[in-house]
């Protein structure tokens, strides 16, 4: 037997493995929550075969699906970089498991990391199976990935940074109530199922400076008419971006 096979070798992880077991611990326990899988899958396909099938809201010329599935994958970016890890967050605080996280050898930027990368892989599930109920329901996408990746990233950036800083601030039952009802206007009012255009001229040009809108707006500008790369609304991502995440970092409060 060789000197120092059984000599204990105390420390941490190496960074990488600590990130990406905490990013798996994050994503597990997500999948696992009956309230975050109707915020971020149920209600998002129920509401594209719904509204899609059913000649309830008038979304202009041509199939309604290809209205309807860039709004849809807007609010599945919505519901869970904003409203699902907004609201987790917020009962991690309460309960001192951000507490003893933060105690941990995981560094807080690492633990915030982890849980990006928990909500970049939930929203790939979910937008591979709304474009796959979407593609079953006869949507014709078009325009160029890059511009729909672009769009998304700075979509799920905005929405993580605004749903940390509500997170990091307010009591977990005042995030639980405050979440859930900025989700629920941001549906009527983002341009997720009713067009921009069918609300009075000047509220529908306040409308367009949110994420919601600038998301939904953008994705339908390049999966629903193939236009070139939306500039005006990665602009508007990125400063909701800018502003969020900022807020976030000089705010949150770990207990």
């Amino acid at each position: 037997m060789s000197a120092g096979t059984y000599t204990p070798k105390p420390g941490a992880a190496p960074l990488t493995r600590m990130i990406t077991a905490q990013a798996a611990f994050e994503t597990k326990m997500l999948l696992r929550n009956g309230e975050q899988l109707l915020l971020t899958v149920i209600i998002p396909s129920l509401l594209l075969v719904l509204f899609s099938t059913v000649d309830i809201i008038d979304t202009g010329e041509g199939a309604a699906v290809d209205f309807l599935a860039p709004g849809v994958l807007a609010l599945a970016v919505m519901s869970t970089a904003f409203t699902g890890q907004a609201i987790a967050t917020g009962f991690e605080r309460r309960y001192g498991v951000l507490k003893r996280l933060g105690a941990s050898p995981i560094p807080r930027w690492a633990l915030m990391t982890a849980k990006t990368l928990s909500v970049l892989v939930t929203e790939v599930l979910q937008i591979v199976l709304l474009t796959v109920i979407a593609f079953a329901l006869g949507w014709s996408p078009h325009g160029g990935p890059l511009s729909v990746v672009l769009l998304l990233v700075l979509g799920t950036a905005a929405f993580s940074g605004l749903g940390l800083l509500m997170a990091g601030a307010l009591k977990a039952e005042v995030t639980l109530a405050a979440a859930n009802l900025v989700f629920l206007l941001l549906l009527v009012g983002g341009g997720v199922i009713v067009p921009l255009d069918r609300f009075p001229g000047g509220v529908a040009s306040v409308l367009g400076w949110l994420p919601i809108s600038a998301l939904s707006e953008g994705l339908r500008d390049v999966l629903q008419h193939g236009a070139g790369m939306p500039w005006g609304n990665l602009g508007i991502l990125a400063l909701w971006a800018v502003l969020g995440l900022g807020a976030a970092a000089r705010t949150f409060r770990w207990e």
